[in-house]
């Protein structure tokens, strides 16, 4: 709690507590323990009681101390989706994980009964007695162990060997079973990505339940029945059938048990999709009424551009998939028949728009403007972001960098302000003094080698918002003698033209995570992946250990390199703690994003359920859209 009473009234409703209290060690049998209703037909049939559903010590929630209430358990919710995949959002909005981020983002157990940390290097993670998959089978130390040693650690299931999150200075660890609810990973040096990659919102999921998958894998099973059945299912080997059927995250395998909340139970087709509570499921309230309060959630694929109109209409329980801050109007007038609630919660990346110059495009000309900090603050300086929140955000957005909120312990004011503000004087001051003082008849500047400074900024074309964004930046770019041009494009173009070194700017999303703590990976900040594009280059000679790419020439760039491997052999939060402000420094004195706005509202509309925040926070990492507010806590009313 050392974070809360520095946070205001805002980031202390939207960082609604994502577990409640826990009561550590109290057993199931301490607990006045509630049948479920809908459940009630099967106990005896093909159920057990509740009691030897539960985990020996479940996770008990305490709502009412939350200023939650308990609910009552059944109904469903209705929700809508653009397309037939995103049926694996069940797995997101579930959020059960070994362990999540509680409401100072903090890591604590859930799935797991404890998770200790000893110098940064050694994990020993301790299960709950009991706990059983949706199947009703024991979940153990041994499906850990399957997962590392028999997928993980499979060359033929996993060709590009451990991920990184399980190597520490280039090693793997070394792995245990303690006991039956006792494994232990132990590095030789510290491995601070390990702890935050099993809290994501796609986790990496390191348990697999292994009495259902052995029979797919060829150290259990006969090698040629096993490609009869691959045949049978038109895959290429062994290794694909398993693959195909070890399906934790996308949920298309009913078959699969799952410790999530609510589970596939059958292959419904492509177009509605029905995921019922899992009666195994380990959390329970304190009125001993096992969780999720919802019978079944069901996720109904409609076309993308008429989502916003059958919410408006009353078709949907849940929704904020498919729905922008520009459907807040028709949303509010299909409020006022009572048809919902509109709750707009701050969207948590650290700009809603940010423009990120290409700093190592090819053109010698423009590489050498692009790494003059003078040049990339001047076009910051040159963008009126009061008048973008207005014009676009109905001033409910906050202007400033691309950078962390307030709702991140990482936050500094000077991070979002530097450079940030409208200063067009100051603008052309530092174009002047760069030397780019000759201008053609329409007063746009020319470059060094006489041509006009257009900068064409590359967009995916899937959001009117941002191009609407470039409009207005067009508009006062235009006063410093600097001249926009959109270019709508294609994401994997887009990516293909930064790698060549053929990209001078792009528009994207702001950084995905703009509440990170020091504990979480800061390698959106430094240049260690290509798919980034302001020095995809640059982080494809990083990704290849130099075979490919460019090695950094600009010392900012080879600084947040060496502050993130800095980062990634710390052993303490003070550490890292440390680095992470070099690094949000660094970023902010040299304007390596553009930012424009954050804390732009995602309207999110509920119909008759309890338990949702009216004030939360939206994001992906951290955050898993609904996930960081316990839907399984949601009930109906």
């Amino acid at each position: 709690m050392r974070h809360r009473a520095r946070l205001s009234a805002l980031v202390l409703s939207a960082l609604v507590p994502v577990w409640a209290t826990v009561f550590a060690g109290l057993p199931a049998a301490a607990l006045t323990l509630k049948e479920t209703p809908s459940l009630v037909p099967r106990i005896g049939v093909d159920l057990p009681p509740v009691a030897e559903r539960l985990p020996e010590e479940p996770l008990v929630v305490d709502l009412v101390a939350r200023g939650r209430e308990i609910g009552t358990p059944g109904g469903r919710i209705d929700t809508l989706i653009g397309r037939s995949r995103d049926v694996r959002l069940i797995n997101v909005w579930g959020y059960a994980r070994l362990v999540g981020y509680n409401e100072d983002l903090e890591l604590v157990p859930d799935i797991l009964k404890d998770f200790i940390e000893e110098d940064g290097r050694r994990f020993t993670l301790v299960l709950r007695k009991g706990h059983k998959w949706s199947d009703g089978h024991p979940f153990t130390s041994e499906d850990i162990r399957f997962w590392y040693e028999d997928v993980a650690s499979n060359a033929e299931l996993q060709p590009s060997g451990l991920p990184q999150f399980m190597l520490a200075g280039g090693k793997p660890p070394v792995f245990e079973v303690i006991d039956e609810t006792t494994v232990r990973f132990t590095w030789d040096a510290p491995n601070p990505l390990f702890k935050p990659e099993l809290a994501k919102s796609r986790p990496p999921f390191i348990y697999r339940p292994a009495h259902y998958l052995k029979q797919f894998h060829l150290r259990y099973g006969d090698l040629q029945a096993l490609e009869k059945q691959a045949e049978a299912r038109k895959l290429r080997s062994w290794a694909a059938l398993f693959n195909r059927m070890d399906d934790m995250y996308d949920a298309r395998n009913p078959e699969l048990p799952s410790l999530q909340p609510w589970v596939r139970l059958t292959d419904d087709g492509e177009r509605r999709f029905v995921l019922h509570r899992n009666p195994f499921y380990h959390r329970v309230d304190t009125a001993g009424q096992q969780l999720p309060y919802l019978d079944s959630v069901v996720m109904t694929v409609a076309d993308g551009k008429i989502i916003a109109a059958k919410t408006q209409a009353g078709e949907t329980d849940l929704q904020a998939r498919n729905i922008g801050f520009s459907d807040i109007t028709i949303l509010k007038q299909g409020e006022r028949f009572g048809r919902f609630e509109t709750y707009l919660w701050p969207i948590s990346k650290g700009s809603q728009i940010s423009l990120q110059p290409n700093l190592t495009v090819a053109d010698p000309v423009w590489r050498t403007l692009m790494l003059d900090t003078r040049f990339r603050r001047a076009l910051s300086l040159g963008i009126d972001r009061e008048m973008i929140n207005k014009v676009l955000y109905l001033g409910l957005a906050t202007p400033g960098n691309d950078t962390v909120l307030e709702q991140s312990p990482l936050y500094r004011p000077e991070y979002r302000e530097l450079h940030a503000q409208f200063d067009p004087d100051e603008a052309n001051r530092l174009l002047d003094e760069i030397g780019l003082t000759k201008r053609r008849g329409d007063g746009v500047r020319l470059m060094p080698d006489g041509r006009p400074l257009e900068i064409i900024v590359e967009a995916t074309g899937e959001s009117q918002e941002e191009l609407d964004a470039l409009e207005l930046v067009g508009e006062t770019w235009r006063e410093i003698g600097v001249k926009l041009f959109a270019k709508p494009s294609q994401r994997d173009i887009i990516r293909e033209r930064a790698l060549a070194g053929l990209l001078v700017m792009s528009v994207w999303a702001g950084f995905e995570n703009g509440i990170p703590t020091s504990e979480m990976s800061p390698e959106d900040f430094a240049p260690v992946r290509s798919d980034f594009l302001s020095w995809s280059r640059w982080g494809n000679w990083y990704e290849t250990d130099g075979q490919t790419g460019e090695q950094p020439d600009w010392e900012p760039a080879i600084r947040l390199t060496r502050l993130y491997d800095d980062w990634l052999s710390s052993s303490t939060p003070e550490e890292r703690t440390e680095i992470w402000h070099e690094i949000l420094q660094i970023h902010a004195e040299e304007t390596i994003h553009i930012g424009l706005v954050s804390e732009v509202r995602q309207p999110v509309v509920v119909k008759g359920l309890g338990n949702v925040p009216k004030v939360g926070i939206y994001g992906w990492d951290p955050g898993a859209q609904f996930g960081i507010h316990r839907m399984d806590e949601f009930y109906r009313k």
